[in-house]
C-alpha cells in the first residue's frame, strides 16, 4: 500500500517552507532552500497531494514560533529512522528553548559519548527543521556549525528564541 503525505508550503517573511505530514504527524519541515523535490526525495515511493486544510495546524504552529510566540511544540510528528537517530531526536526534543548544547552533549545524553560524528550525522538527517530543534546543538567551541537549513537560518532560530526567552 502506497504512503499518502499531505504537504504545504509555509510563506513567511518572502520565504517558502515546504512541510509535510501523513495522518499520523508532521514529516518533514523544509527550508527556503530546498524545494519540493527536496522533499520528495525522502519519500520516494509516497503520493503527495497538496492539503492546505490538512497542513493548517502545523503551519500555524510553526508561524508562531517564527513570530516569536510559541516556546514548544504540540503537534504529533510521524519520523522515521534508525534507532540511533531516534534516540538523537529523542534528546534534540529536550533541549530548552532559547538555550544550547553541543555535540559531544548530545553523545553524552545518550550514552555513545565517543560518536560525537555519527550524532552530527544523525542530526543533519532530522527530517523536521525547527519542530525537533537540531538548530540548539553547535560546537564545542561556541561556534554556530552545519545546518541542513543553511548557517543563516540557523543563525536566525538562535537569535528568535534567545530574544523570545522568557527562562
Amino acid at each position: 500500500m502506497e504512503q499518502k503525505i499531505y504537504y504545504d508550503i509555509l510563506h513567511l517573511e518572502g520565504n517558502e517552507i515546504y512541510i509535510s505530514a501523513t495522518d499520523k504527524g508532521l514529516c518533514y519541515v523544509g527550508s527556503p532552500e530546498e524545494g519540493y523535490e527536496d522533499m520528495a526525495k525522502r519519500f520516494p515511493a509516497a503520493v503527495f497531494e497538496k492539503s492546505p486544510e490538512a497542513l493548517k495546524p502545523y503551519r500555524d504552529e510553526l508561524t508562531e514560533y517564527l513570530e516569536g510566540e510559541l516556546v514548544e511544540f504540540s503537534l504529533p510528528t510521524d519520523v522515521k529512522g534508525t534507532p540511533f537517530q531516534e534516540a538523537i531526536w529523542g534528546a534534540l526534543r529536550e533541549i530548552p528553548y532559547g538555550e544550547t548544547c553541543t555535540y559531544s552533549d548530545i553523545a553524552e545524553k545518550i550514552g555513545k559519548p565517543a560518536a560525537v560524528r555519527a550524532v552530527g550525522t544523525a542530526i543533519g538527517g532530522n527530517p523536521v527543521l525547527m519542530t525537533v530543534p537540531c538548530h540548539r546543538v553547535i560546537g564545542k567551541n561556541g561556534a554556530i556549525t552545519g545546518y541542513r537549513g543553511g548557517i543563516a537560518m540557523k543563525e536566525h532560530l538562535l537569535e528568535l528564541e534567545k530574544a523570545h526567552f522568557r527562562g
